[in-house]
């Protein structure tokens, strides 16, 4: 049975053995499946993490003609607030309009808790309807909903002839998983059930000239990242569609047309990537995250295998690399000797470090937020390129393990997402964002622009030695002096 079949999609826990407590060496983990990383494991000591309606949100928001109707306490999506800068900028970078997002709440109180709030919830989507006018309105179950047992699907359901818009029911209910990633099934999974269900692609398209493959973006690409890969499949004669990130809807449908379906991020793309080959009969690759310049390469070299186009792509990565590494050559000098620490979600914290040390720096630690079977590919390169002994933290944020593992490792750059960099600055390290979706970060050309921007840094690390004087971490020096991975417990039960 497909999962699309179901309501909601499984818990990448169950789906995947996704698991999210693990610290060892990289060879631990390598070529060893699932089997060093239990998805029961855990910790007997938790510091924070965050809920999977946080990247849930990052897509939805940034979807033209769209609403944002969340069922739950007020506070549920009031991160929207914050992200909406990263709305604003992708609109004026696709289309030269600063336009918000719209994102609305049922604001469920005390009361509704006790009796209920399906009836509050489709007057909210009537009204949201006949204010905006949207073709979507994506309906988001937070945690409220699911304790009470609002039975949102009959809600959608019932409410759907009454509104011109499309209803999406995501179910984001943040107590049922700790796997952030499972947001991103959860809005692809209804997007196929809701979205596209109507859809039949003709048997024969006559009218198709060309090849036309589906690029799978994410809410942590720029616009800049797009263009570049973009740039490198139009040499190879390929037309791209962009999806599901500042994606029109009523364009959604193009998914099911497609030659190929390609993966940037393969722990982002599988669910949906699944499902268009079940139902609409589309293949796709998902291997490589085309982050440096080893990996944009092979990326490149799949989909030109794919359709016989294995000698052009070859040709256009020669001229490539050779452009990119006399571009570098001015750089590397101040990269050699100097020790770097990636952390951010499982497939970017790899890559980048795989392009880090391509660059030439040493790395010393890699922090990734979730494991899963995707990302072994990355980690039999790792092993290959770097050696079996690198620190490997796997943690839903965690910092009290990061900043015990920084103080040991001492890396001279500390490259993680933006909320999550403090740590490292308040202990002096210089620290790099590891996306901005105003930056180069994929293809050949975010290898040269990232590498730009290290270099800059490290010419000038006053600013976070300076901080460091001044900012303290809440840790005592025992727990610096203790094992980092104290607190995870092994699948037996015992603590690491």
């Amino acid at each position: 049975m497909s999962y699309f079949e179901l309501k909601e999609p499984p818990r990448r826990e169950d789906r995947l053995n996704a698991c999210i407590a693990h610290g060892a060496a990289l060879g631990d983990v390598a070529g060893r499946g699932m089997r060093c990383c239990q998805p029961g494991n855990e910790r007997s000591f938790t510091q924070n993490s965050i809920c999977l309606l946080l990247p849930a949100l990052g897509t939805m928001n940034s979807i033209p003609n769209s609403v944002v109707l969340m069922h739950g306490g007020l506070g549920c999506g009031s991160s929207s607030h914050c992200g909406n800068a990263a709305v604003r900028g992708g609109n004026n970078q696709r289309w030269g309009v600063v336009k918000d997002g719209r994102w609305l709440s049922t604001g469920l109180t005390e009361s509704d808790v006790i009796s209920g709030g399906e009836s509050k919830l489709a007057q909210a989507i009537i009204e949201a309807d006949r204010r905006y006018r949207p073709a979507v309105i994506f309906i988001v179950a937070s945690c409220v909903p699911g304790i009470i047992g609002d039975d949102v699907e009959s809600v959608v359901e019932q409410t759907q002839p009454e509104v011109v818009a499309k209803l999406l029911p995501v179910h984001c209910e943040g107590f049922k998983t700790k796997i952030w990633a499972t947001s991103y099934d959860a809005i692809y999974h209804s997007i196929g059930r809701n979205l596209l269900t109507d859809h039949k692609q003709p048997a024969v398209n006559k009218e198709k000239n060309g090849i036309t493959v589906n690029l799978m973006n994410v809410s942590s690409m720029g616009r800049v990242d797009e263009l570049e890969l973009e740039r490198l499949l139009n040499q190879l004669g390929i037309s791209v569609n962009i999806f599901p990130v500042f994606a029109d809807p009523d364009g959604m449908q193009r998914m099911t047309e497609a030659d190929l379906s390609i993966s940037t991020c393969p722990t982002h793309d599988d669910y949906m990537f699944t499902y268009l080959k079940e139902k609409y009969q589309v293949p796709f690759i998902i291997r490589h995250m085309p982050i440096g310049i080893d990996n944009t390469g092979k990326w490149l070299l799949d989909v030109a295998d794919f359709f016989g186009l294995t000698e052009q792509a070859l040709a256009l990565i020669a001229r490539e690399e050779a452009e990119l590494n006399a571009a570098l050559e001015p750089l590397k000098p101040i990269f050699t000797g100097k020790k770097a620490f990636s952390s951010a979600g499982e497939f970017r914290a790899l890559s980048t470090a795989i392009l880090l040390a391509e660059l030439g720096f040493e790395v010393v630690g890699i922090r990734a937020y979730h494991h899963d079977e995707f990302a072994e590919v990355e980690y039999e390169k790792l092993i290959r390129l770097i050696g079996k002994d690198l620190p490997l933290n796997i943690a839903n944020c965690q910092p009290f393990e990061e900043a015990n593992l920084l103080r040991k490792l001492k890396p001279d750059i500390f490259l993680g997402h933006m909320n999550a960099n403090s740590t490292a600055a308040k202990l002096g390290i210089s620290t790099h964002v590891i996306y901005n979706s105003g930056l180069h970060y994929i293809g050949y050309q975010g290898a040269y622009e990232l590498a730009r921007r290290l270099y800059r840094q490290l010419k000038n690390p006053r600013f976070n030695l300076n901080l460091s004087q001044y900012a303290a971490l809440p840790y005592q020096e025992a727990w610096y002096q203790q094992n980092p991975f104290k607190y995870i417990k092994l699948a037996e039960g015992d603590n690491e």
